[in-house]
């Protein structure tokens, strides 16, 4: 097997792990350890995570050792994420348009929506 794939694959199996792991993240050293990685291998990964933007590395002090816990900067969407959303049940929906009388960007409904969602977000990043 081709060393570029094999590692390729080796980084998206951690990234799946890592946001599988979701809020509560997954130290580094597990992380390896489920990838039957060594732990220069499993640092390295996380590495090239972090720098690609997939995976925030905190420092933690784990059973008397420093290690790294590992959280995914991005979270699959769900169908949850919108389900609240006012331009689903919105009665003017059909003549809703970015050019037309009525936008997004001057519905009330929209704008409380789009900054309530927000503020949820921020509330849980940062209790991580």
């Amino acid at each position: 097997m081709n060393t570029v794939y094999k590692r390729r694959e080796t980084e998206r199996l951690a990234l799946q792990i890592v946001t599988e792991a979701g809020e509560e993240g997954i130290l580094q050293s597990e992380l390896w350890k489920k990838l039957d990685a060594t732990s220069r291998e499993g640092s390295r990964i996380a590495l090239r995570l972090e720098r690609r933007k997939l995976v925030r590395r905190d420092k933690e002090l784990s059973a008397n050792r420093w290690t790294y816990r590992l959280y995914p900067l991005r979270r699959p969407v769900s169908i949850e994420s919108i389900l609240d959303c006012p331009c689903l049940i919105c009665e003017v929906n059909h003549k809703c348009d970015v050019v037309d009388v009525i936008t997004p960007k001057q519905c009330d409904r929209l704008v409380e929506w789009v900054l309530a969602s927000f503020n949820k977000v921020c509330s849980g990043v940062q209790g991580v």
